[in-house]
C-alpha cells in the first residue's frame, strides 16, 4: 500500500454538530424551519449531490442558494470563534503515517475554505500531498469521482490506496473508486451490505494505526 486518503467530515473533525447547528439555522432563515436533522440523510453529500433528498423533503419550499449563503455564513461565524475538536487518534495515525512515508491525502466533499480551515488550524495541513474538495469534481458522493481524482493527483492506482470513510455515501464513493476501504463510524453504524464492502472497521483512529503498525501492511 502506498497511498492513505482522508475523508474530513465525521472522520477527522467532530463537524457533525456543527453542521446541525447551521443548518438549522439556515432551515429557518429560508423558511423551512430547522433543518438539521437532514444531516443523517445526506451524510457526506455536498448539497448539489444531495438536492433531490432536500427536494423531497421540502418540496417547492427548498432554496438551495439560501441554504447555501446561510450555512456558510453560520459556519465562518463559528469557526471565527471555536476550533472543531479532531477526532481521537488522528494525530496519532498522521505521525505514524508520515514517519512510514506513505503519501497522504484528503477528499472531502466540503468547499476548499472549509478544509483548509480545519486542516490550518489543526495544524496538519502540509501532512497531505493532495487535497481534492466538492468543487473540484462534476459528481460528489457517492459518486466515485472525488477519489478516482484523488488518485489521479497521487499518482496512484486505487488499489494501491487506503480510503478512510465513516459514511455510507463516502464509502460508496471510496469502493467504487476501487480503494481499499477502511471504516471509522461517526453518526452511522454500517449496515450488513456496506459491512461486506469494507477492508476494515475500527472505532477510531489510532485503532487503525495500531491495526497498521501489527501487520506491517505498509512496510
Amino acid at each position: 500500500m502506498n497511498a492513505v486518503i482522508f475523508d474530513m467530515d465525521g472522520l477527522m473533525f467532530d463537524t457533525g454538530k456543527v453542521f446541525a447547528l447551521a443548518w438549522d439555522y439556515a432551515g429557518e432563515k429560508t423558511g423551512i424551519g430547522k433543518a438539521g436533522y437532514m444531516l443523517r440523510k445526506t451524510q457526506g453529500m455536498g448539497f448539489t449531490a444531495a438536492r433531490e433528498l432536500w427536494g423531497n423533503e421540502f418540496g417547492n419550499s427548498y432554496d438551495e442558494e439560501g441554504m447555501r449563503r446561510h450555512t456558510r455564513e453560520f459556519l465562518l461565524k463559528y469557526y471565527a470563534a471555536n476550533r472543531v475538536p479532531a477526532k481521537e487518534g488522528l494525530y496519532i495515525l498522521l505521525n505514524y503515517l508520515r514517519n512510514k512515508g506513505s503519501r497522504l491525502a484528503v477528499a472531502s466533499s466540503s468547499p476548499g475554505w472549509e478544509v483548509e480551515n480545519h486542516l490550518r488550524k489543526a495544524g496538519i495541513w502540509d501532512y497531505f500531498q493532495v487535497i481534492v474538495c466538492g468543487e473540484m469534481v462534476k459528481h460528489s458522493k457517492p459518486a466515485p469521482d472525488i477519489y478516482i481524482k484523488a488518485c489521479e493527483l497521487l499518482r496512484e492506482e486505487p488499489e494501491n490506496c487506503f480510503a478512510l470513510e465513516d459514511s455510507r455515501n463516502g464509502i460508496l464513493s471510496a469502493c467504487g473508486a476501487g480503494c481499499k476501504t477502511v471504516m471509522v463510524p461517526d453518526l452511522w453504524q454500517p449496515d450488513e451490505a456496506t459491512e461486506n464492502m469494507l477492508f476494515g472497521r475500527f472505532a477510531n483512529l489510532e485503532e487503525v494505526m495500531l491495526y497498521l503498525e501489527r501487520t506491517g501492511i505498509l512496510d
